[in-house]
């Protein structure tokens, strides 16, 4: 059985090593980084300590095994990451000194930290909310994403919401088509951005 609650502080850990497992295009992560915690310092744990309230975790007989976590405003929330998060970790990891386009994943979170790329402002505007919900393999097939996205939604209003995902996921783009999330235009890259109206809610899968 698996259960829904707020994200509680003792969750840290396990969100970070979620965030891992799930870093690969959807995929282990792991053999790919030299340090464990660069993708939750992007990707989960800023939502889990700076917005709390909007941090889900999924929990089965093993322990944690998902999270969804997010903000009403996305260019709101930039702001925020520049005051609050970001300095200390510019300041722990020294900026990347390979040339571009041949880092090792670790210096490209790296990169990331201290050049974060900013949502194209016609998608923040239009869609303000985003998310980002990653399960571990053991309780995905199980509708466990759709009940996420249904109760972190609930939570947060529902708002007109996007998430950004990678070209490689293809896995990712078809659970977000699935529940009613479309293209958006976006520059050219490693990101396909979807975008949901204010109001909705996901179809059962």
């Amino acid at each position: 059985m698996v259960t829904l609650r707020l994200f509680q502080p003792d969750d840290l850990s396990d969100l970070y090593a979620i965030s891992l497992a799930t870093g690969h295009a959807g995929g282990d992560a792991s053999r790919l980084y030299r340090d464990p915690e660069l993708i939750g310092h992007i990707y989960s744990a800023p939502y889990a300590r700076l917005a709390p309230h909007l941090a889900l975790v999924a929990i089965d007989e093993q322990g944690p095994a998902g999270f969804a976590v997010g903000t009403l405003d996305t260019q709101a929330w930039e702001d925020t990451l520049e005051r609050l998060w970001w300095p200390a970790l510019r300041e722990r990891y020294p900026i990347p000194k390979a040339p571009d386009g041949d880092e090792t994943p670790d210096q490209r979170r790296i990169a990331m930290i201290h050049r974060p790329e900013p949502v194209p402002p016609s998608i923040a505007e239009a869609y303000p909310a985003h998310l980002h919900l990653n399960l571990l393999p053991r309780v995905q097939g199980r509708g466990l994403g759709s009940a996420l996205l249904r109760a972190w939604l609930d939570l947060a209003g529902p708002p007109a919401v996007h998430v950004g995902v990678n070209t490689g996921n293809s896995a990712a783009v078809g659970f977000w088509r699935a529940r009613d999330f479309h293209g958006l235009e976006g520059p050219a890259g490693r990101t396909i951005w979807l975008g949901r109206e204010a109001g909705g809610r996901p179809r059962n899968p």
